[in-house]
C-alpha cells in the first residue's frame, strides 16, 4: 500500500524559556538560559538547588480553578501546550471527523507531584488510607491524553508512550505511523513531564545525574563542555499535531513541515549509562534516515540528545561521527537543553519543535554555556557553541535517548507540494 504524507500543522509550548511557542523560539534563538535557584520547595538540604522550571504560569489562567485542582501539574501542563497548539493549527472539531482524531501523549514519570503528595500525607497519619478519590486519575501517565481527547471530543487512537526520556519522541512515531497507515486523519501528539518537586530532585541527585553548579545555576548546563557535570531539571510541554497531506490541504491549513521518517532501537547496555560507543545511537539515527528514504548528506542539522552528562555527549558524538562520515563536519549540530534543561519524558516533544522551527525559518538555535573544549569531541564538528546560526536547514533530525537505553528519533524536512 502507498503511505501517505504526515505534516505539521499546529505547535505549542510551555517551557523554561518561553510559556508560548513564538517566546521559546524567541528563547532558543537568543541563547536564554532557563536555569535558576528553585522555587517550588525548600532546597535547604539538596545537593543540587536549581532547575528549568516553568515560570509565571498559574493553571487558573487557563483552567477553571475545581478543574486545575484535580489535574496533576503534568497534566495542566498538557492541556495548556495543546490548546495552544489547537488554536494555531486554526482547528475547529465540529467540522471534522473526530472519529478519526487521535492523541497519542509522551510523559517519562508522569503524575509524581500527585503521588509524593499523597503518600506523605499517609505517612503524618495514623496508618488510615486517607486518600484524594483522584489519586490514582491524577497520577497515571495516560490521563494526559485521555484529558485532551475529553477536552475536544476526540475518539480516535488514544494512549501514551513511556520510555524514560524518549517518550514523546515514541509517542510523534506512533502517531506518524497511525497517520500514514491511514488509520488516522489527524493527532494529536507531544509529552509533558512535572519532577521538579523533592522526589524528583532528591532522585536525581541519589543517581549522581544533575549537576550540582548551585554557585552558577544559568551556564550550569554545559554540553560538550569540558567542565559538564550533568543535566539540568526542566518541566513544561510541548505539542506537535500531526495531519495527513491531503486532509490538511482540504481545509487549507497552514503547514509547517512535513515529518518524514522515524527511527527507534535499543543500546541493551546499562539501564542508565549509553553504549560507550554509541551503537544504539547509530542504529536509531540509521533506521530514522532509513525510514524517512533520506542519506546522510540529506540532513543539516541535528538537534542532539546532548544532556550535559560526561558519557552521554561522548556517546552520541561518537555516533554522529560514524554515520555521518564526511557529511558530519557541513552539519550544524546543536543542545537546547543548554538552554531548556532536561524536560525528561518531554524533551523529545520541545525539542522536535525547535528542529521544526529551524526548517521553517532556516536558523539553528544554539549550544549555549560553552566554555571549555573537551578534547574528546572533533574541533571540525560545528556545534554551535553560544550563538544562533543563520543557514538553510532543508531537513533536521532530533535524537532522544532514555534510561533503559530507549532511543527514538525523527526526521523534519522543508514541506514541497
Amino acid at each position: 500500500m502507498e503511505l501517505k504524507r504526515v505534516v505539521v500543522t499546529g505547535l505549542g509550548a510551555l517551557t523554561p524559556i518561553g510559556n508560548n511557542v513564538p517566546d521559546f523560539w524567541e528563547g532558543l534563538t537568543n541563547g536564554v538560559s532557563g536555569a535558576a535557584p528553585i522555587k517550588g520547595f525548600n532546597t535547604e538540604k539538596f545537593k543540587t538547588k536549581f532547575a528549568c522550571e516553568v515560570k509565571n504560569f498559574n493553571p487558573e489562567d487557563f483552567l477553571e480553578k475545581k478543574e486545575a485542582r484535580k489535574l496533576d501539574p503534568f497534566v495542566q501542563y498538557a492541556l495548556v501546550a495543546t490548546d495552544e497548539a489547537v488554536k494555531d493549527g486554526g482547528f475547529d472539531f465540529e467540522k471534522l471527523d473526530t472519529n478519526r482524531i487521535g492523541v497519542i501523549w509522551g510523559a517519562g514519570i508522569g503524575g509524581l507531584k500527585t503521588f509524593l503528595d499523597e503518600i506523605s500525607n499517609f505517612a503524618k497519619g495514623d496508618g488510615t488510607p486517607r486518600y484524594n478519590p483522584f489519586f490514582i486519575p491524577k497520577m497515571i501517565i495516560d490521563i494526559a491524553p485521555g484529558h485532551i481527547s475529553i477536552k475536544y471530543g476526540l475518539r480516535g487512537p488514544n494512549f501514551a508512550t513511556v520510555s524514560a526520556c524518549a517518550s514523546s519522541t515514541n509517542a510523534m512515531i506512533d502517531a506518524f505511523n497511525y497517520i500514514r497507515l491511514g488509520m488516522a486523519d489527524v493527532i494529536i501528539s507531544g509529552g509533558s513531564e512535572a519532577i521538579i518537586n523533592e522526589a524528583g530532585m532528591g532522585g536525581f541527585n541519589a543517581m549522581h545525574a544533575l549537576s550540582t553548579r548551585n554557585d552558577d545555576p544559568t551556564t550550569a548546563s554545559r554540553p560538550f563542555d569540558k567542565d559538564r557535570d550533568g543535566f539540568v531539571a526542566g518541566e513544561g510541554a510541548g505539542t506537535i499535531i500531526l495531519e495527513e497531506l491531503e486532509h490538511a490541504k482540504a481545509r487549507g491549513a497552514k503547514i509547517y513541515a512535513e515529518l518524514v521518517g522515524g527511527g527507534m532501537s535499543a543500546d541493551a547496555n546499562h539501564i542508565t549509562a549509553p553504549h560507550p560507543e554509541g551503537l544504539g545511537a547509530r542504529m536509531v539515527m540509521t533506521n530514522a534516515l532509513k525510514d524517512a528514504g533520506l542519506t546522510t548528506a540529506d540532513i543539516d542539522y541535528i538537534n542532539v540528545h546532548g544532556t550535559s552528562t560526561p558519557l552521554g555527549d561522548i556517546s552520541e558524538t561518537r555516533a554522529i561521527a560514524d554515520l555521518f562520515g564526511e557529511d558530519a563536519y557541513r552539519l550544524n549540530i546543536s543542545s537546547t537543553k543548554s538552554m531548556t534543561g532536561h524536560l525528561l519524558g518531554a524533551a523529545g516533544a520541545i525539542e522536535a519543535i525547535a528542529a521544526i522551527l529551524s526548517v521553517q525559518n532556516d536558523i539553528v538555535p544554539p549550544t549555549i554555556n560553552h566554555f571549555t573544549d573537551d578534547p574528546a569531541f572533533d574541533p571540525k564538528l560545528n556545534f554551535t557553541f553560544n550563538k544562533a546560526q543563520k543557514r538553510t536547514v532543508r531537513a533536521a533530525l532530533s535524537n532522544t535517548f532514555g534510561f533503559g537505553g530507549h532511543n527514538a528519533s525523527v526526521i523534519f524536512k522543508k514541506y514541497k507540494d
